[in-house]
C-alpha cells in the first residue's frame, strides 16, 4: 500500500511524462538518489538513450568539486549538454521525473541550458 508521498510523486511523474510524450520530442530525464544524480537524453517516446551522464563517472570521482552536491549536479548538466550537442541535439524537453524543481534538479537543468540546450 502506498503512502501519500508516494502517490503524490507518482502523480507528478504521470502528469509531466504524459505531456512530454504528447509533444513527441527528445527529452532530458533526471534521476537522483541521496548521493548521486543521473541524467539521460532520450529519443522521442523513450525508445533509446541518445546521451547520458552521471556523478558516478570517473571524471567526477577523480575531481573534487567541493562538498556540495549542487556543484556536482551542475557539472553533470554541462556534461550531458555537451554530449547531446555533439550528437546534433539542440532542443529538448526537461523531464524532472516527479522531483520538485529545486536544488540539484534545478541546478542540473540550468547548467544544461547555460551550455546551450534549449529546454
Amino acid at each position: 500500500m502506498m503512502n501519500n508521498l508516494q502517490k503524490t510523486h507518482e502523480r507528478r511523474v504521470r502528469r509531466s511524462r504524459g505531456r512530454i510524450y504528447e509533444l513527441g520530442t527528445v527529452f532530458l530525464s533526471v534521476h537522483r538518489t541521496a548521493n548521486h544524480i543521473y541524467a539521460q537524453v532520450f529519443a522521442p517516446r523513450g525508445s533509446r538513450v541518445l546521451a547520458s551522464a552521471s556523478s558516478l563517472e570517473p571524471t567526477f570521482v577523480k575531481k573534487k568539486l567541493g562538498p556540495g552536491k549542487i556543484k556536482i549536479a551542475e557539472a553533470v548538466g554541462k556534461l550531458v549538454a555537451e554530449r547531446a550537442k555533439s550528437k546534433g541535439i539542440e532542443k529538448i524537453a526537461f523531464d524532472r521525473s516527479g522531483y520538485k524543481y529545486h536544488g540539484r534538479v534545478k541546478a542540473l537543468a540550468e547548467a544544461a541550458r547555460a551550455s546551450g540546450l534549449i529546454c
